[in-house]
């Protein structure tokens, strides 16, 4: 029996399979474009549910106790964790607080977490006091966080859909500190885009050694003068593989799209 339909009939113009190409790359885009606003949603909410939720944590803190965040409330050093602080010189005989004090920069968290170093070098040691246990005793309120226990850290995706573990600690920065003096939360465990994101946020634009959000640095402006210009990118971006040692701002690493994104540190400088 003869095929009754012509072969017009039976194939598509290419004016047809033009059409469904085009369909076809525009729910591409659409996918691949919609990918990123979900991530770009979730950055939001990482910052206003968890990072800005812990400020106002620390920000009660302060107001309940009348000191910052494990300082020692009948002998207030205004420095985290400055209850394990103590005078090198007991009389009294000598003023000033910060430069006689010892034991002093501890970083209050829930625990290491990350290994030392691992996500940005300039790790301090961690104070003997608990993130939690200081929240705790005073009935204040931690964000959900991670799950139950786990409040001082939240769970999210890099750019290659691997998961990454944020954590938030505090401590005191000595003066000269690159990153910014004084009391500071601690954000480890940020990729690249998530720390720029951040920065743009607090501070309107984003500037790894400027303003109040800052990457977190080993060094002192004295040995690094450079420090001190205006105009900093963050040293990181999604190119690096997580264990780079050099990365930089515009050079491109030699991260794969199945490879876990590079982690950095920041310092976001506390109101009191």
């Amino acid at each position: 029996m003869k095929n009754r339909f012509s072969a017009s009939q039976r194939g598509y113009s290419l004016v047809e399979i033009s059409v469904v190409l085009a369909v076809m790359g525009l729910l591409t885009g659409a996918v691949s474009v919609g990918k990123d606003m979900i991530q770009q949603a979730e950055h939001h909410k990482i910052s206003q549910k968890f990072v800005m939720a812990w400020k106002q944590v620390y920000d009660q803190y302060y107001q309940r106790t009348g000191v910052v965040l494990g300082d020692n409330q009948v002998a207030p050093t205004y420095m985290i964790a400055g209850a394990e602080a103590y005078l090198a010189y007991g009389d009294g005989s000598v003023a000033g607080v910060p430069q006689n004090y010892l034991q002093t920069g501890r970083r209050i968290c829930h625990g290491q977490g990350y290994q030392q170093n691992s996500v940005g070098v300039g790790d301090k040691q961690l104070a003997n006091q608990d993130l939690h246990w200081l929240a705790d005793r005073i009935g204040l309120r931690m964000p959900p966080g991670r799950a139950e226990g786990s409040e001082d850290r939240y769970i999210y995706e890099d750019t290659n859909g691997n998961p990454v573990e944020l954590q938030v600690c505090f401590q005191w920065n000595i003066d000269r500190t690159i990153s910014g003096a004084g009391n500071v939360m601690v954000l480890r465990g940020l990729t690249p885009d998530m720390a720029r994101m951040l920065d743009a946020l607090i501070d309107g634009r984003p500037d790894a050694l400027e303003g109040r959000f800052r990457q977190q640095n080993a060094y002192t402006n004295e040995s690094q003068p450079s420090s001190q210009r205006p105009g900093h990118e963050w040293l990181a971006n999604n190119t690096y593989a997580i264990g780079t040692q050099t990365p930089t701002a515009l050079d491109i690493g030699e991260n794969q799209g199945e490879d876990r994104v590079m982690l950095v540190t920041a310092h976001w400088i506390m109101d009191q």
